[in-house]
């Protein structure tokens, strides 16, 4: 069974050539909640994560909530195994999907087809497995002769088009969204909508942080409450969206 355990986690980013700099100290001071500290050699120190302890099980669906700069990007990136924590423990059980950027990894230089072999090894497919999903992601894509020829051909939303394809091809077990993704003008949204749908219920678990309470009432079953680095709140989505709403200035 997929799980995600935090276990008081911190995570700070030092930040140097800095200490000297009032002004510097000021707007980093405000800019991020009050999660400043300066070490002996006057090096700072932002607390994007503070002693957070937490535990997603399998089927769990979480919402992370928050304004901006409570820490919710952060956390997915520790989930992911992107930052390691500067005290405290995670423990994961499956494989992670992380989908923060449908677009990293592809080259403008090389064809569409390439471009599948490129995204699909990035997600930790075989080439094997990646081959045998090619006819399906050009069919979805509606792309055509288009991937035979050099991305830096295409149109943006072609570009979307093709990540969004082959982001959403395979069965994850932890799926980390920072924001919802969605791809293509009106006619090929509706196909995107479906597909995304698709993809979100084979995951085991899904962590998604938004700014979208539709989103979160319609995905998540229960939600975290972040501000200023901490968890504020847990539990069944609707609660914890009413408590965020109530402390909202």
């Amino acid at each position: 069974m997929s799980s995600i355990v935090f276990d008081a986690v911190t995570i700070e980013f030092p930040l140097y050539q800095g200490g000297s700099r009032s002004l510097k100290k000021s707007l980093l001071w405000r800019g991020t909640g009050g999660k400043v500290a300066h070490d002996a050699s006057n090096r700072i120190n932002i607390e994007a994560v503070k002693d957070v302890s937490l535990s997603i099980q399998h089927g769990d669906r979480v919402g992370l909530v928050g304004p901006n700069g409570a820490g919710k990007t952060t956390l997915l990136r520790v989930m992911a195994g992107v930052y390691e924590p500067t005290r405290g423990h995670v423990y994961v059980d499956g494989h992670i999907c992380p989908l923060f950027d449908v677009g990293f990894g592809m080259d403008l230089d090389a064809t569409g087809y390439d471009n599948i072999l490129l995204r699909g090894l990035y997600l930790g497919l075989k080439v094997e497995e990646i081959r045998g999903k090619v006819a399906e992601i050009a069919e979805f894509t509606e792309l055509g002769a288009y991937l035979d020829m050099p991305m830096r051909t295409y149109s943006s939303g072609m570009i979307m088009r093709l990540a969004f394809a082959v982001s959403t091809c395979i069965a994850p077990e932890i799926l980390l969204m920072d924001e919802w993704i969605m791809a293509g003008d009106a006619h090929f949204l509706d196909k995107a909508r479906r597909r995304l749908a698709e993809f979100v219920n084979r995951s085991s678990i899904l962590v998604l942080a938004s700014h979208s309470d539709q989103l979160m009432r319609e995905w998540c079953n229960k939600a975290i409450y972040m501000n200023a680095g901490a968890v504020r709140g847990g539990g069944p989505i609707d609660q914890v969206l009413d408590q965020y709403l109530a402390d909202a200035p």
